[in-house]
């Protein structure tokens, strides 16, 4: 099967590592002939093109594939990619990203080429500039026409997408955003030393927060909560996995409140430490305004790691109160305090919800489990386009 893949950029993300596992199996396990399409990728987020290479996919840059919203750019992209696919001529189109999905979209539309979209995160979300939000919803809107199928990496993204009136219930597949589950399942052999390297004895209790310092993306809210936990839970520390724009300002912000000793920031890192890192956290939090279902949840309950989550997008999905961890109303910050310091305070509770956790969600979150039902996807829309 020729495949073609159109992302704005790919960054260190959930989106993007997606797509990366996607290409990597239907190139590996199925012989596939596969393309990805892609704007520049710059930025303090990190890139995974060195990656992208390495699996052997053609690679087509797109010079005016931008993430910022500019009319001249998008026109010119749309030429771009849509010369491209003339020629490449593929046999189904898999756009992902906002801004990708919509110029992908039409270019395929335009060229009478089957195409299937990615719902990682709602293009028009929560939090959003009001603009950008209708700009992004209509956009939607308009972009249900050229769309053969959607997939969503949670339930909750089609729901959304059908409560503004896009697609039909039957165009919609939700499949879980794989990842390599294996390194998550290994025993914790650096627990021991990353814990020493940041300082920390065996009755400290480890909070992390994994994700890129941006807006929206909740480190504020762990900070906003962080000296009222410690007071009731004096043993705990905080380390945030990632780099951003916003580190500079929540170094001042926890400096300004006395806690440089209570967090931990290890920057920029590549995704493959991931799983080693988490060995050394004792419970994951996730605070994001919105997010389609972010990867981190599933990796730390199959580390075995229990969850905090503001109930946001597909989170409910896999943060499952009582049996996987506590799900919290978004910006509940009483409720986020007592939830992190109750599982600090309580071994047994968070050795149960971490072992649920793998137990649970292991198989559904392999990428190979993912990559398959992609393909079977591609198989019914090009069925029913023949």
């Amino acid at each position: 099967m020729k495949i073609a893949h159109i992302i704005t950029r790919m960054i260190i993300g959930g989106a993007q590592q997606n797509t990366l596992h996607t290409i990597e199996d239907h190139l590996r396990e199925h012989g596939d002939d596969v393309t990805l399409f892609t704007g520049p990728t710059t930025g303090p987020e990190g890139s995974l093109m060195d990656l992208v290479h390495a699996s052997g996919c053609r690679v087509i840059e797109i010079p005016s594939l931008l993430r910022k919203l500019q009319t001249l750019h998008e026109l010119a992209a749309l030429r771009q990619i849509k010369s491209a696919l003339r020629e490449l001529q593929p046999d189904i189109v898999h756009t992902h990203s906002s801004k990708a999905g919509i110029i992908g979209r039409k270019a395929a539309y335009d060229l009478k080429l089957p195409c299937v979209h990615t719902i990682h995160g709602a293009a028009f979300h929560y939090g959003q500039n009001k603009i950008l939000y209708r700009v992004y919803r209509k956009a939607e809107k308009i972009a249900q026409k050229w769309t053969d199928h959607y997939i969503s990496v949670a339930d909750a993204m089609s729901q959304q997408y059908l409560d503004a009136g896009i697609g039909k219930p039957e165009q919609y597949t939700t499949i879980s955003s794989g990842f390599d589950v294996e390194p998550f399942l290994q025993e914790p052999t650096e627990r021991a030393s990353l814990r020493k390297e940041w300082g920390l004895s065996d009755e400290h209790i480890l909070i992390g927060k994994i994700g890129r310092l941006f807006p929206l993306k909740g480190h504020d809210a762990i900070i906003a909560v962080a000296a009222e936990v410690i007071r009731q839970a004096p043993q705990v520390r905080f380390l945030f996995i990632g780099d951003g724009i916003l580190r500079e300002q929540y170094l001042n912000e926890i400096r300004d409140q006395g806690l440089q000793d209570h967090f931990i920031f290890t920057g920029l890192v590549d995704p493959t430490e991931i799983p080693r890192l988490m060995q050394a956290t004792d419970i994951v939090a996730h605070t994001s305004q919105w997010e389609g279902l972010a990867r981190v949840l599933p990796q730390a309950l199959i580390s075995g790691k229990p969850v905090v989550s503001f109930d946001i997008d597909g989170a409910r999905e896999v943060t499952i109160p009582n049996e996987t961890g506590c799900l919290i109303p978004r910006n509940d910050l009483t409720g986020l305090t007592q939830a992190l310091v109750q599982l600090a305070n309580d071994e047994e509770m968070r050795t149960r919800f971490g072992k649920n956790g793998r137990e649970r969600f292991t198989d559904q979150f392999r990428h190979q489990t993912m990559s398959r039902r992609i393909r079977e996807v591609y198989e019914k829309v090009l069925a029913r386009r023949n």
